[in-house]
């Protein structure tokens, strides 16, 4: 009869593991004996007069079987001894705490009649530090043993690989000794840590899992010089991109290729893993220090836990990111909500194979009223996050109806009937072209934000609109336009040297509407400060050398600003007139004010002109509006 491996394998672990249990008990059990012997024979200096003779004869099997049962019920025999830690010693030493507690209550209460039993308290501490220190002692020799074989086996293999990449560690701090450890025993890459550098003073010389810091940034091309370093990995967690930048310019001068372990919220998990080191890219170099949402997370986590949550335009960069982020607080589900029926089975698709999240799919036209109210009667969603919108500016400009319709007329339907079915809560995705606009989106922004503020003085659902600047790497954006331009090597186009724009991670502009999102009440506007704007010219550099070209390598073409865009974007944050909240960085604009009768009557009359297509009308009724906006005329390159 053929025996089937997977059967023949499941009958041998189990009795394998079973020796190897009992292995570990038999030298227990030795190293007990030998503990009560050797603590007699220390108190008495030789073998015990009779009395006590009798007594440690007769303790012997009592209290052995005792301290068995002690790491049994203490999961004791559970530990790999390979791997034993300061955890399982802190448990080993809970362990043994029981049987000599006994032992010494029975000194202590124990009449003077039953002298068997009442030890010295000599013998009971010293048989307590023997059996720790055996115990404790036999399982760390099996740990240096292993590793010492470990280290044997990683060297015959690095001798295999031949020739190592010379690295260099940049941060000699917990991501730095992490990042180490996992190098040492990935021997297949081929590389070889010379050292650490760190600014710390008080590193300098010290070792980390055997390699030592040589010195700080300073130093660095002559450490690079000396030890013929060819690849840094900057492995300071969460560094600023101030220091990023300052780090890769000082490895450009020496010609050594550098790259970074990831950060905050790339490492969710708060495990670095080699295959996770990658290249500098540009949200390093122009990134900030990003809100924490794990800071205010028990509140957050209330806010969504167990909601029924729904997001317009799911199959966007910041919606597809809204839905990952918010699967991670706990919700009872998502409705993903988008006229892309394409967007939607992928953001679908791909948090399904995560399978941390209850998903509804949903595909709907925001202004098709009618439609919409059937979405809602059906899911009922309790929160509401809008980021459905057009949002090409210079696209929008020769589409002007259209952006009216979607932005303004979309947004006014789904606010509506939020109102109407008792929606919770209601977050408006906006922009910081809504600030004095220019363009026909920014202005169709302001709009929408009007309208929710609006509806937000009679209505009790929590209203409440979030801005923020250019999102690095979304659909459409800047980054990768360049990146493509580069790759077909240039020109770059660049609209004019001194343009400038704010710039944000998807990450933390996802993280910012979702704090808002627990703020919001009547309509608030709630923007981030997002420190000082880029210069785009400055960003299509770095870009450019970061694909591994020289400057002047790619050619970069200016072409003027595009229809709606301006030279400057507005700045953000105000704080003389910005009201400040709990969150760090997150402030409050003041409410747009508008004659609230006059608003809505040109409001029906730019609705009229854009369902006529009429864009000269259009162009006219929101300058009429008193929303701030300017028109320019330019042509589309």
């Amino acid at each position: 009869m053929t025996i089937s491996p997977i059967k023949s394998l499941n009958s041998i672990r189990p009795k394998q593991l079973f020796l190897k249990r009992a292995n570990q008990v038999f030298i227990d059990a030795f190293i007990f004996l030998l503990s009560i012997f050797l603590a007699y024979f220390i108190r008495f200096e030789g073998v015990p007069p009779g009395h006590y003779l009798k007594q440690m004869l007769t303790l012997f099997p009592y209290a052995i079987l005792a301290r068995i049962l002690s790491f049994y019920l203490f999961s004791v025999y559970q530990i790999i001894w390979r791997y034993i830690s300061v955890v399982d010693a802190v448990t080993i030493s809970k362990a043994c705490f029981p049987v000599s507690a006994v032992l010494l209550a029975g000194r202590l209460f124990l009449p003077p009649k039953l002298s068997l039993l009442r030890v010295p308290l000599g013998i009971i501490a010293m048989e307590f530090l023997l059996v720790l220190v055996g115990t404790l002692g036999v399982r760390m020799l099996r740990r240096l043993y292993s590793e010492i074989r470990e280290r044997e086996l990683l060297e015959d293999k690095r001798n295999e690989v031949g020739r190592r990449k010379k690295i260099l560690l940049i941060g000699a701090g917990d991501a730095g000794n992490m990042v180490i450890k996992e190098l040492m025993h990935r021997t297949d890459l081929g590389l070889d840590v010379v050292g650490f550098i760190d600014d710390d003073p008080g590193k300098y010389n010290s070792l980390i899992q055997g390699k030592k810091v040589l010195g700080n940034t300073s130093q660095l091309s002559r450490i690079v010089t000396r030890y013929n370093i060819e690849e840094a990995i900057i492995t300071i967690a969460n560094a600023s991109s101030k220091d990023i930048r300052r780090i890769v310019e000082l490895c450009k001068g020496t010609k050594v290729k550098v790259k970074i372990v990831p950060g905050l919220f790339e490492m969710l998990d708060d495990k670095i893993k080699i295959t996770k080191i990658r290249d500098i890219n540009i949200a390093d170099l122009l990134g900030r220090s990003v809100i924490k949402l794990e800071e205010h997370l028990p509140d957050v986590v209330q806010h969504y836990k167990n909601m029924r949550i729904m997001v317009t335009g799911a199959g966007g960069s910041i919606g597809a990111e809204l839905c990952r982020q918010l699967c991670t607080l706990w919700p009872k589900e998502i409705i993903l909500l988008d006229k892309d029926e394409n967007s939607v089975f992928e953001i679908d698709s791909g948090i399904r194979l995560e399978g941390s999240c209850n998903l509804s799919p949903v595909i709907v036209n925001l202004k098709n009223k009618t439609r919409l109210e059937h979405i809602l009667k059906k899911y009922q969603p309790q929160i509401i996050f809008h980021a459905a919108a057009h949002k090409h500016v210079p696209l929008m400009e020769h589409n002007m109806s259209e952006a009216v319709l979607n932005n303004v007329i979309g947004t006014r339907n789904l606010a509506q009937l939020a109102d109407n079915y008792g929606v919770q809560r209601f977050i408006f995705i906006s922009t910081d072209k809504a600030i004095n606009p220019t363009s026909i989106m920014g202005a169709s922004k302001k709009v929408a934000e009007i309208i929710i503020q609006e509806i937000a003085r009679r209505s009790r659902t929590m209203y409440s609109c979030v801005r923020f600047g250019n999102v690095l790497g979304s659909r459409g954006s800047v980054v990768p336009l360049f990146q493509k331009q580069i790759a077909a090597g240039g020109p770059v186009t660049v609209t004019h040297p001194d343009a400038r724009r704010y710039f944000m991670s998807i990450s933390e502009a996802v993280h910012l509407i979702i704090q808002a999102g627990t703020l919001g009440d009547k309509g608030e506007i709630f923007v981030l400060d997002m420190g000082e704007p880029v210069r785009i010219e400055d960003l299509a550099r770095e870009l450019i050398r970061l694909s591994g070209y020289e400057d002047g390598e790619i050619e970069i073409k200016y072409i003027g600003l595009r229809p709606g865009e301006k030279l400057y974007e507005e700045i953000l944050v105000d704080k003389e007139r910005d009201k400040s909240t709990q969150v760090n960085k997150i402030f409050i604009a003041p409410p747009n004010e508008v004659d609230w009768d006059d608003f809505f009557r040109r409001l029906e009359e730019l609705l009229r002109a854009a369902e006529m297509n009429d864009d000269h009308r259009v162009i006219e009724c929101l300058q009429e509006m008193g929303i701030g906006y300017t028109h320019e005329q330019r042509d589309l390159i």
